[in-house]
């Protein structure tokens, strides 16, 4: 990298530092300065090696910076950004668009209806996070609906019931009414038989292929004529298990020449051999497909506006001949696209992260490599953050994308007032130190002063990382204890004071006892890194959330007599 490019990134990185500090009221991090940087500015990926470096002593002289000192120097260098914090954005508090037709219900009523067939990925946080969000606009009323009648496809996870609701609850709500589908099936068989009087049902038993043609071709099915009596006779077959799979289904009786073929005489019973998981289900071998199941819930459980995926429009569709066989009225339903995440390696999909788990390649369903809700968790980050981030997002047909950049900028806005600051050095480098205090005392949050500081002892010797030593004869400033020198591969206390800093461009690194530590592992999304953390962690219980100094919050997980473990947050 040339003069002039590092006097460009460094220029950029100082006038993205400033923002975010200002924006924040928080440090700026070198992660959050990095991305946004190098995507406004290509020509600088090739150097991306050398541009940490280059700008992390910058984003440290802002740090260093009161905030009035921060703000004048923006002012400088960029005082439209100056002008865009200062504007006063009269945005609607409101998180998420109106619902239609709201003022014709006398209550709001939603449902969440997750498959139980494994814990929850992030992509599964969306639907709890807008549909909780709305029951709170709207005091309205929220059912949790387990849709669990496939016991072989998606088959059910057991322990998955309750790890979903415990991520309903971390996302900071709370279901009116929490039901399981595959308890109510006498109930659907009693509206199955209800719609065979009405004569919008028959039992079918075409092979898939067979039937396949015909629907395709628009030709009834040679089953679709037949009387009420024998569809009933044949489906309490179904229902006593008389018939195995794929040997009979009860079919829909639709429109065999609509346009859309998907819509003509769809399934509504099938048979499965498999038996349910849960004991309380295992006797069932004719089961409702989704649209018949959901269908006949949300109209008996009173729901008033529905969401669900872009690619099931069709469910609707299909939902309404029913409803038009018992003159009822449809919810309200909106569709949107799907959410991509960014930020992972490992795809977003249950089955896919099951496999992951199973095979040993990801140590949980928790590891801060995975796409999940439990992952966030335990790496510290709340779930008001990832409900905000995806309210955000609305309720858009198009597909949309959360960067995790947002979920982290929230949960930073939430965590970063009360979160301790404390030193982790990785690889750190033993550096003996002369003349200095016996103890380091930075301070424990350097937004109050009334938290006091920390108390670190040196013992002689202390360990910084390895981008942080200076060349010979040049200085650095321990935070919390001060000036040193390097000379003669030692640390020499000068004296001065922080002025150096300021005015002199002076480093300010952090640092940890050589001997007197903590040896932690920092789990994190890249891999697990191993250090040293200042002996005051040892203090800090599980689920205490830290921010490691020019590194970033980690959430504490254990303490053991090897080492403790902590989980990165992010920057």
């Amino acid at each position: 990298m040339d003069d002039d490019l590092r006097e460009r990134v460094e220029r950029e990185a100082e006038t993205a530092a400033l923002f975010n500090a200002l924006k924040h009221e928080s440090d700026a991090q070198v992660g959050a300065i990095m991305g946004p940087m190098m995507g406004e500015n290509p020509e600088f990926r090739e150097h991306g090696d050398e541009i940490p470096g280059a700008i992390a002593p910058v984003i440290e002289r802002v740090n260093g910076r009161s905030t009035e000192e921060q703000r004048e120097r923006l002012e400088e260098l960029a005082p439209e950004l100056v002008e865009e914090l200062d504007a006063d954005d009269e945005e609607d508090d409101q998180p998420l668009p109106d619902l239609p037709n709201v003022e014709e219900y006398d209550e709001v009523r939603m449902r969440l209806a997750p498959n139980p067939n494994g814990p929850w990925h992030l992509g599964s946080a969306r639907m709890p996070a807008v549909i909780g969000t709305y029951k709170e606009m709207y005091d309205g009323w929220m059912l949790c609906r387990f849709d669990d009648t496939d016991p072989e496809t998606k088959r059910p996870d057991l322990d998955a019931y309750g790890e979903i609701l415990d991520a309903i609850d971390y996302l900071g709500f709370d279901p009116n009414e929490v039901v399981k589908a595959s308890d109510r099936v006498e109930t659907y068989y009693e509206y199955a038989r209800d719609l065979i009087d009405e004569g919008g049902a028959y039992t079918c038993s075409c092979s898939g292929e067979e039937f396949s043609e015909l629907k395709n071709n628009a030709e009834a099915c040679p089953h679709r004529e037949k009387d009420a009596e024998t569809t009933h006779e044949e489906f309490d077959a179904m229902i006593d298990g008389e018939y195995g799979a794929g040997e009979m289904v009860l079919r829909v009786r639709t429109d065999i020449e609509h346009k859309n073929p998907a819509l003509r005489d769809w399934v509504a019973f099938r048979m499965v051999d498999t038996p349910h998981p849960r004991e309380e289900a295992a006797e069932y071998r004719c089961w409702p497909m989704l649209d018949f199941q959901s269908g006949i819930d949300d109209h008996l459980f009173g729901i008033t506006h529905i969401i669900r995926g872009i690619d099931l429009q069709d469910s609707a569709k299909r939902q309404a001949f029913v409803y038009d066989y018992f003159g009822w009225e449809y919810p309200e339903v909106l569709h949107w696209g799907h959410v991509q995440i960014d930020a992972y390696d490992v795809q977003m999909s249950t089955s896919t992260i099951k496999e992951l788990v199973e095979s040993g390649k990801l140590d949980g369903w928790d590891d801060p490599r995975a796409p999940t809700v439990a992952s966030l968790r335990r790496r510290g980050i709340r779930g008001e953050a990832i409900v905000e981030a995806m309210a955000e997002l609305g309720t858009s047909t198009s597909n949309v994308d959360l960067a995790m950049s947002s979920v982290y900028a929230k949960n930073r806005e939430l965590i970063d007032d009360e979160s301790d600051r404390a030193f982790f050095v990785r690889d750190g480098v033993e550096k003996t130190v002369l003349g200095a205090p016996e103890v380091g005392e930075p301070p424990v949050h350097p937004d109050h002063e009334d938290r006091g500081t920390r108390s670190i002892p040196v013992g002689g010797a202390v360990l910084v990382e390895p981008e942080d030593v200076p060349p010979n004869g040049k200085r650095i400033w321990l935070k919390g204890l001060g000036p040193v020198r390097h000379t003669r591969d030692a640390f020499e206390f000068t004296g001065e004071d922080l002025d150096i800093v300021r005015e002199e461009g002076v480093d300010v690194v952090h640092w940890v006892p050589a001997d007197e530590n903590v040896p932690l592992r920092l789990r994190t999304m890249d891999g697990d890194e191993a250090g040293y953390a200042e002996p005051g962690l040892a203090d800090y219980d599980p689920d205490d959330v830290v921010q490691f100094e020019r590194i970033g919050f980690a959430r504490v997980d254990e303490h053991a007599e090897e080492e403790s473990v902590a989980y990165f947050g992010h920057p």
